[in-house]
């Protein structure tokens, strides 16, 4: 893109900012990902990659049969992942709805996990501003640190760019002091130019990360997409200095692809977004995995599965 910012904020000066961005060479991408996933991590660099892996994990319960007992339960392992193994990190959030913060929010008192939370009408993103609005204050009201907000895919796709646009920059107002991670639902935008475009969207309206998915769409995260949003990201960071953080989310559940994952964001935009306040994976079975593979690499045996709590 020519400029970081749009001149103005209509849906057709937006747009003709957006059509200015570089056409994703789709070709390029998919193969780029695929010498990445050849690189090969062993012993300690795989050992250090799996803890951070771990570090990095948004413990996440989107369900309508959610309880305050299990968001206590799921908070325990987010402080500590593997019992009786104090020295295993914690992870970095933990992910849920609205209604369920203060209890979240009490369970990890005194822990440095996030209480993350999604709202505005998650996962469709189909409501009214004024109640997205309403439901962000109401969340970081009650105690979340971050939000887990998703843009209105009908209205990007219909060109009412101005739309998504107002309700990322209305959000993030909302959000005080919270941090701002903007759902695209790439499964539903079609295109690695649309991805492209709806991150960019996303990060000039004020997103503190861009995320792939809400989990609830298929496909969720790609290695692919995830390239392509990593390149935005790169692209405003040369143009303006500011970083903005990345979150895969939905599909990711072995060790063995999130290591792929940070190599991709380790070789596209710098070790310096390889901590968990850059870059986080949003996948709760991941966590097990992670688990067991670090057990491997200590003992020389894969632990039983049994071992794990099931989230």
């Amino acid at each position: 893109m020519s400029s970081s910012l749009p001149v103005a904020t209509d849906s057709r000066a937006l747009g003709a900012w957006l059509r200015d961005a570089t056409p994703v060479d789709r070709v390029g991408i998919e193969e780029r990902v695929a010498t990445l996933k050849t690189r090969s991590i062993k012993k300690s660099s795989k050992v250090w990659a799996l803890r951070l892996a771990l570090s990095m994990c948004d413990l996440t319960t989107l369900e309508g049969r959610d309880t305050p007992g299990k968001i206590r339960q799921l908070a325990t392992k987010a402080m500590r992942p593997l019992p009786g193994d104090a020295s295993m990190p914690s992870v970095a959030a933990l992910c849920c709805y609205p209604d369920l913060v203060g209890v979240a929010k009490e369970a990890l008192k005194g822990s440095s996990v996030k209480v993350a939370a999604v709202a505005t009408a998650f996962p469709s993103g189909r409501s009214w501003i004024d109640l997205k609005i309403a439901e962000t204050k109401y969340a970081v009201a009650a105690g979340a640190d971050e939000i887990d907000m998703v843009i209105d895919r009908g209205a990007f796709l219909a060109g009412d760019y101005a739309k998504v646009w107002d309700e990322i920059v209305a959000v993030k107002e909302a959000c005080g002091p919270a941090h701002l991670k903007v759902i695209l639902e790439t499964g539903e935008l079609g295109t690695y130019d649309d991805v492209r475009r709806a991150s960019a969207l996303a990060i000039a309206a004020g997103g503190d990360f861009i995320k792939t998915s809400t989990g609830k769409v298929t496909p969720a995260a790609t290695l692919p997409v995830t390239l392509v949003m990593l390149e935005t990201i790169r692209e405003h960071w040369n143009r303006t200095g500011k970083v903005v953080g990345m979150k895969p989310a939905g599909g990711i559940r072995t060790a063995k692809e999130a290591i792929q994952y940070l190599v991709v964001v380790h070789e596209t935009r710098g070790p310096d977004l390889l901590t968990p306040d850059r870059f986080r994976f949003g996948a709760s079975s991941l966590v097990n995995d992670l688990l067991m593979q670090l057990e491997k690499e200590v003992t020389g045996a894969y632990a039983d599965p049994d071992d794990f709590t099931l989230d």
